[in-house]
Order: C-alpha cells, then sequence, then structure tokens
C-alpha cells in the first residue's frame, strides 16, 4: 500500500514501525519539522518532506496524525488534492460528519487509538463512514493492527466509551502504578527497587488475568484471606471509595470526550 502520514509524532512513528515489520509499503511522511522527517527517514528508510503531494491516487490511504486544532485547515488544504483516496483520522474528538464535510469525501474511517501502540501494544476502536467498502475497513484494519488490537464500533458515539476506557486508560494504570512505588518507598525500598517490584506485580497481574478463566473479581478475591492483609487494604480502598471514584472518572472522561467532539468539529 502506499500510505501517507500527514504528521510525524508519537503516534504515526508506532504506527509506521509496525507497518514496516509487515510488509514493504511505500510510505510518506509530511510533516513542517523537518527534525522529525529526517528522524523517521533514518530509522525506516520512508520518504518524508514538509509539503503536501499535489495530488494523491484513489489507491492511496492517507492518515491524519495532526493535533484536533489545526485539523480543519488541513482538510481544507487536502480536499482538492485526495481524488478519493480513504482517509483515516487518529485525530482526537473531530466527528466523521465534519472530517467528511471538510474533505469532501465520505471515504473516512475515524480511529481512536492509544500510547501503548508505541510499544507494538495498542488498542484502537474503528468507525467508518457510509462511502468505506470492505475494503477499504481491511486496509485501515491492516494500517491499525500494525500497532496493536482493533475493535470496529457499531455507531461513532463508541468512540467517547472507547476514548474514556482504553484511549485514556493508560493514564489511570500509571497513576495506579505511580501510586503504588510511592507506598513502596515509603516502606522503605529506592525508587528502583521499588519501580521493579511495581512493575512486575502489575505485569504478573495482568498476565494471569488473560490466561485464567475466572472474572477478575474472582482472582482479587483468591488473594484476599479472611482477616489478612490484603483483605485491610482492599476495606480501606472500599471505605475511601476508590473503585467508584475510578468509574466516576471514567465517565466524566467519557461526558469530556462528547463536549470536545462538539467543539472542535464545528464550522
Amino acid at each position: 500500500m502506499r500510505i501517507t502520514f500527514i504528521g510525524g509524532g508519537n503516534m504515526a512513528n508506532a504506527i509506521i514501525a509496525g507497518l514496516i515489520k509487515q510488509a514493504a509499503h511505500r510510505i510518506h511522511v509530511v510533516d513542517p519539522d523537518a527534525g522529525k522527517v529526517e528522524r523517521l527517514r533514518q530509522e525506516y528508510d520512508v520518504s518524508g518532506g514538509a509539503a503536501l503531494p499535489d495530488a494523491f491516487d484513489i489507491g492511496d490511504i492517507v492518515v491524519l496524525a495532526v493535533k484536533p486544532q489545526h485539523l480543519r485547515d488541513l482538510c481544507l488544504e487536502l480536499e482538492p488534492r485526495l481524488n478519493g483516496a480513504l482517509v483515516i483520522s487518529i485525530a482526537a474528538g473531530i466527528r466523521l460528519d465534519a472530517l467528511c464535510r471538510w474533505l469532501g469525501s465520505k471515504r473516512v474511517v475515524r480511529v481512536m487509538p492509544n500510547t501503548p501502540a508505541m510499544i507494538g501494544k495498542g488498542v484502537s476502536g474503528l468507525f467508518a463512514s457510509v462511502g468505506v467498502n470492505e475494503d477499504d475497513r481491511q486496509d485501515a484494519n491492516t494500517v491499525m493492527q500494525a500497532a496493536g488490537i482493533t475493535l470496529w464500533l457499531q455507531n461513532e458515539q463508541r468512540i467517547d466509551d472507547v476514548t474514556a476506557v482504553s484511549g485514556s486508560g493508560p493514564a489511570y494504570v500509571f497513576y495506579f502504578i505511580e501510586s503504588m512505588i510511592e507506598a513502596a518507598q515509603q516502606t522503605g525500598f529506592s525508587e528502583a527497587e521499588a519501580r521493579r517490584l511495581v512493575l512486575a506485580t502489575f505485569e504478573g497481574a495482568v498476565e494471569l488475568a488473560k490466561q485464567s478463566p475466572l472474572p477478575v473479581a474472582a482472582l482479587r478475591t483468591n488473594v484476599m484471606s479472611k482477616g489478612g492483609t490484603t483483605e485491610r487494604a482492599i476495606a480501606r480502598f472500599e471505605a475511601e471509595g476508590v473503585k467508584q471514584a475510578i468509574i466516576a472518572g471514567t465517565l466524566d472522561c467519557r461526558d469530556r470526550s462528547i463536549e470536545m467532539g462538539q467543539q472542535l468539529s464545528q464550522d
């Protein structure tokens, strides 16, 4: 496939790295930052530059990987050059109807990825406009699976749900890791020891949850014994409302995603 990335930041870098491992795709990067383009050129042997191509072909794929506030102007600049190329937008918040309107095309796929894509462990929720056929869906899937797993959504509103759970989810996990590292240091471990202990604990727990047929609630209770140490910790979490705070924060995230989408998708 011939794929043009507009924007050469971390997410574009992650997807390009995965695509290079897949097959010999023809990849071009457009970014005003010459340093980003040069790094990508040296690392992945892609072409690149600061200027948009004069024209795309109907068989091309264009990945929009710029900040949401810059997307409208970019789309308007792309519109006369697009010639029916498939567009994949990984810009947060911008609704499909706005993208299709600005691009003058209904061959658009909207994607919500997350930062573990940088190590090939990403999660991407995808939703396609009415002009996207089955071959286009396969191509979009190929692009995003280069950075992790994909999930096609039944309606566009589910993008906000994916944002709340997977898009922002790594930050929740990092927040919990950060808290546990601080707790470990308060018990006397060095920062390096605390980090090693906590990260290994998370890695092991996640792998156990993946391999076990038991619900995660059952795995949790398996660690607890009546009147024991783990029960004391969980009792404090429950008393402090930790679970409810996580649920409420996740739903707040979804609400903010909806608000931002409405704001950013206006003409």
